[in-house]
């Protein structure tokens, strides 16, 4: 029998809707498979995730609803903890990003890369809604986008394509809100040095010859284009609070905050279980190994931004293994979209199919090397 330690960390569902198959098929299943097979074999496996609960997605679904942020996490992640334990999917924690446990976590995170110089400000210009009377981040912004033409690309990134774009790329932008177009004005933010660790980065992915040929060609592209640094302050008053004199009106922003959840969840189950260095065994042991799960748009953030942070922050934390990262499932032939309500929602089809009909007919139909359709 094998014994050796694996680490899954599962990619994070924004808590502001329902899950749909998605989810399911493009990374809860294939890490649950994956996890039951280790455990079988007598590894030691520790899975985590849990519930991306700040940033934009979370405020533009309060402000529709009329709610608060809080209100809409805590439905949201009440009934993902439901659905996933319904499905099967056996995470040892699954948690979410409003813990204080993950805030401070995420604060020393953010302080030891800013003392060692990996984070610094800068003043630049920002997409300001004179009706709105107020800066417009990431999902706030609509536009199309600079690379694939789609005409609904966020102010960070592209569903379609899965770019991350600097929000003064896109084009015909617009308020998602109050659909006016915004102007430009000045504010300061805080910067990550992605630029720094190019070099690191190169070295290390030219060691991963057995990724997946989608993810080496994604980690690629983006190395090949040079990296650049990138704001990783939001001006929103919802999310983890930064820790420096002179940015209390702004939040650390939702991706660099989720990704530290990796690690912030396995320090929350040490404590649950009694044991406050277990997590050491998977994260400081050199020979456990990381597998990430994940659909294809969050590649990068995975690859190139995750391995960043913790090489700046700790060189005693392991870095990813491997990143086993799938296609999309669509819905004949559309993209799945939580943001647009379109999709097969998990809620709905619990209804009316038993689970392990479920997780099968989406193991058989799992978008690991293309897209699928529904």
């Amino acid at each position: 029998m094998a014994n050796d330690k694996i680490f899954i960390g599962v990619a994070w569902p924004y808590a502001n809707g329902s899950l749909h198959l998605g989810h399911i098929a493009g990374c809860y299943l294939p890490a649950d498979i994956f996890a039951r097979f280790n455990r079988m074999i007598g590894n030691q496996v520790l899975m985590v995730s849990g519930s991306d609960e700040h940033g934009t997605p979370i405020t533009i679904t309060a402000e529709k609803e009329k709610t608060t942020p809080q209100e809409i996490v805590d439905r949201y992640h009440r009934e993902h903890t439901q659905n996933l334990q319904q499905l099967g999917i056996s995470f040892d924690l699954f948690t979410r990003t409003t813990t204080e446990n993950h805030s401070k976590i995420v604060k020393d995170v953010f302080l030891t890369l800013h003392k060692k110089g990996y984070i610094y400000g800068k003043e630049v210009e920002s997409f300001y809604c004179e009706k709105c009377k107020r800066f417009l981040p990431d999902r706030y912004i609509e536009g199309t986008c600079p690379y694939c033409g789609n005409l609904n690309a966020r102010g960070d990134q592209c569903d379609e394509c899965g770019k991350l774009i600097d929000v003064k790329d896109l084009k015909n932008v617009r308020c998602k809100i109050c659909g006016s177009t915004p102007i430009l004005k000045k504010t300061t933010h805080l910067f990550f040095a992605l630029s720094k660790f190019e070099d690191r980065l190169k070295k290390w992915i030219s060691e991963k010859t057995f990724w997946r040929a989608n993810v080496l060609r994604f980690t690629r592209n983006w190395l090949e284009g040079g990296l650049i640094d990138r704001a990783i302050t939001r001006d929103i008053n919802w999310g983890v609070e930064v820790p420096l004199e002179g940015f209390e009106d702004k939040r650390i922003y939702v991706w660099f905050d989720a990704v530290i959840g990796y690690l912030s969840a396995s320090i929350e189950w040490s404590d649950k279980i009694g044991e406050q260095d277990k997590w050491k065994e998977w994260w400081k042991d050199r020979e456990a190994k990381h597998y990430y799960f994940l659909a294809k748009d969050n590649i990068p953030f995975h690859t190139i931004i995750w391995p960043s942070i913790l090489m700046g922050y700790d060189d005693e934390l392991n870095l990813p293994y491997d990143i086993p990262a799938n296609e999309y499932l669509r819905l004949e032939g559309k993209q799945f979209s939580k943001s647009r309500g379109l999709a097969i929602w998990v809620p709905d089809v619990l209804k009316k199919f038993d689970a392990d009909a479920i997780r099968y007919y989406l193991s058989i139909n799992m978008p690991e090397n293309k897209d699928t359709s529904w």
